[in-house]
């Protein structure tokens, strides 16, 4: 036998250490993989997202194309139907997002009589050309937002939302 004998204290003191430890454990971990998790987790999809609008269909005459998508926020999932102003200059494809840039109304392609070929923003009467850029004298500060587009398998793609390169 040792002659380095353990104390009621010293036993009580290694004992409650112990048991405190276990404790703080089993309260970090569901915390620090709930911080973790959604790193770790890989993400599904594509770039792009494809729609029912065939692309020999599009002219230039701006359509508006609505698509839908499935979007994860943490462990939460939902059907979101956005939708895209698309028309072609040329051979190119053209997708502009229907926001607002002056209060995130939706605007529509030759929407105000006046103006017919022009977007129009039936909220505070902005306005933008067709390329998306905003009329000056007219709320919107900016131009509308480009969408990223292809077309797969003779139908219209849309991708990431972007700045606006047309302007």
């Amino acid at each position: 036998m040792s002659n380095n004998r353990v104390s009621r204290r010293q036993f009580l003191g290694y004992t409650l250490t112990g048991v405190g430890g276990f404790m703080a454990a089993g309260m970090l971990m569901p915390m620090v993989r709930f911080a973790v998790d959604p790193i770790l987790q890989q993400h599904e999809g594509g770039d792009y997202v494809l729609t029912d609008q065939a692309v020999a269909d599009i002219t230039e005459e701006p359509v508006r194309v609505d698509f839908t998508f499935e979007q994860v926020d943490a462990w939460y999932k939902s059907e979101v139907t956005n939708s895209a102003w698309v028309y072609k200059e040329g051979d190119k494809l053209i997708a502009l997002s229907p926001v607002c840039k002056h209060l995130g109304c939706t605007v529509n392609w030759s929407g105000d009589p006046e103006h017919p070929t022009q977007f129009f923003c039936p909220c505070h009467a902005g306005r933008y050309e067709k390329n998306g850029q905003n009329i000056p004298g007219t709320p919107p500060l900016g131009p509308l937002d480009e969408y990223q587009v292809k077309e797969q398998d003779g139908f219209v793609a849309i991708g990431a939302v972007r700045d606006n390169t047309l302007v």
